[in-house]
């Protein structure tokens, strides 16, 4: 493994214009990886986005991701084929008795493999994947949800994303051609197989796909993407909504009838916004049984400032595919010496060593398949359901951080020169971003300024003392 570091210096918009198609030209810190062909594979974690929090667990994730060497021995990898774009999971195969020939044919989509995915956390390798024949996929997505999100200071979480890129003919042989395989004669499956038939069909000829430089590096030789690690359940209609109007606009609008959802658009005071919501999510059959009766104004607020993130960053990168895809992790929350603590929840009871702090066990959002949003052809259904403009709850430091963000996009500050160099943006990709910002500071600070936003959401501060207690904000401040 080879350590270096990339420089760029940052171009002005009318420079980006010169960019054809979003590319693997991202900027960071790269490891390389020599594959048995000779081909050098990258590694790269992305510069920090300025004024972002990471942390440092954030950290630690990406120098774990960069440290893989797929041709390892103690390294196999598997075809993701139950979703309906093609991945690859990476297994380490440290402590069991197998090769990674021997795994990757034998366990590879087996019940085997199912049962070391529910023991574990396999590190996915996304591409990008767009065919009319394939649902959307475009790898840059989750680099951009990741380093925004920490922009925001969300408490929503996105996970850690690093740039990867493939020698296309290992991925070849050792991936898609299995793929191919395990996805054959299956009608449940009949997209993923389709993906990875226009994938063998790429990774042979890259010109067959196009855009090529969305999924091959700029010599061919090798195709990007990204490492994630998803972790979590699937939320119910609780939160999902109840999908019951069908894909698209339908669900979008179901998804606003959530109990969470709802308290966000009331315009009464928090606490009675909360009552409101659960009273009239409960009026539908399917949501009343899937929340269950207790649900706590601790949860409601979590989700709330989780919703208002979920829709700013959709919002921002026109994201066509969240309804159905969002989910969660269940957390310990105590006071310890007046301070909040958490650490997550693998079962009902909590530990001894914090029982008698009488901790809640609450349900926290996991942000994972952010990866049909950051192209101009998606749908932008936050957009066409009109989200922000309905939302009556807002957290000052979020609403503080998107002026920021929106008024450096505008004077082309440090922001807009982190992003246009960044990520591999097209400047059609780039200009939809700053475009869809401005738009989002201009909604909520519309309703601000008419005095329908209330500044009162802060879990946390709720959490410790029971109490809401709403801010009063200059409309325009940043």
């Amino acid at each position: 493994m080879h350590l270096i570091s990339r420089v760029f210096f940052p171009i002005c918009l009318s420079a980006a214009m010169q960019l054809a198609y979003a590319s693997s030209d991202v900027k960071g810190q790269i490891f390389s990886f020599d594959s048995p062909n000779g081909i050098k594979e990258e590694c790269i974690i992305l510069d920090k986005m300025p004024g972002a929090e990471y942390s440092d667990e954030d950290a630690h994730i990406e120098q774990s991701f960069c440290g893989i060497n797929l041709y390892d021995e103690s390294i196999a990898v598997c075809p993701k084929t139950w979703s309906t774009s093609p991945g690859m999971e990476v297994f380490h195969l440290t402590g069991k008795k197998t090769s990674p020939a021997v795994f990757e044919q034998s366990i590879c989509g087996t019940s085997l493999h199912k049962e070391i995915n529910a023991s574990g956390l396999p590190i996915t390798f996304k591409t990008t994947m767009n065919s009319r024949t394939t649902s959307g996929t475009f790898s840059t997505a989750s680099l951009l949800y990741y380093h925004f999100s920490r922009y925001l200071d969300a408490a929503i979480h996105v996970p850690v994303a690093v740039y990867r890129s493939i020698d296309k003919d290992v991925h070849l042989q050792r991936v898609t051609r299995r793929g191919l395989e395990l996805t054959a004669g299956s009608k449940a499956r009949h997209m993923n197989h389709e993906a990875w038939l226009i994938l063998q069909k790429a990774e042979r000829l890259p010109d067959a796909y196009q855009p090529i430089d969305e999924l091959f590096t700029r010599d061919r030789t090798q195709i990007y993407g990204v490492f994630i690690q998803p972790a979590g359940e699937r939320y119910n209609s609780t939160l999902n909504g109840t999908r019951k109007s069908g894909w698209g606009e339908g669900q979008n609008r179901d998804f606003q009838n959530t109990a969470p959802f709802l308290a966000l658009r009331s315009e009464q005071p928090l606490q009675a916004a909360i009552d409101l919501g659960l009273t009239q999510a409960r009026k539908d059959k399917t949501l009343r049984h899937d929340m269950g009766r207790d649900i706590s104004r601790q949860q409601m607020l979590y989700w709330m400032q989780e919703l208002t993130e979920i829709t700013l960053l959709d919002y921002i990168f026109s994201q066509q595919d969240r309804i159905g895809n969002i989910d969660y992790r269940n957390f310990w929350y105590w006071i310890e010496q007046g301070q909040l603590q958490s650490r997550h929840a693998e079962n009902k009871l909590p530990p001894r060593e914090i029982s008698g702090f009488n901790p809640v066990r609450l349900m926290r959002t996991q942000l994972n398949d952010n990866d049909a949003g950051g192209k101009r052809s998606y749908a932008n259904f936050t957009k066409k359901t009109q989200m922000l403009e309905k939302i009556r709850h807002y957290n000052p430091d979020t609403y503080k951080r998107l002026l920021l963000l929106d008024r450096d996009f505008r004077n082309q500050g440090e922001l807009y020169n982190y992003v246009a160099t960044t990520f591999g943006l097209t400047a059609q990709q780039l200009e939809q971003i700053l475009n869809n910002t401005s738009q989002a500071a201009a909604i909520l600070r519309n309703s601000c300024r008419q005095g329908r936003l209330r500044f009162d959401l802060d879990p946390d501060a709720y959490f410790l003392t029971g109490e809401t207690v709403g801010q009063t904000m200059n409309c325009d401040a940043s």
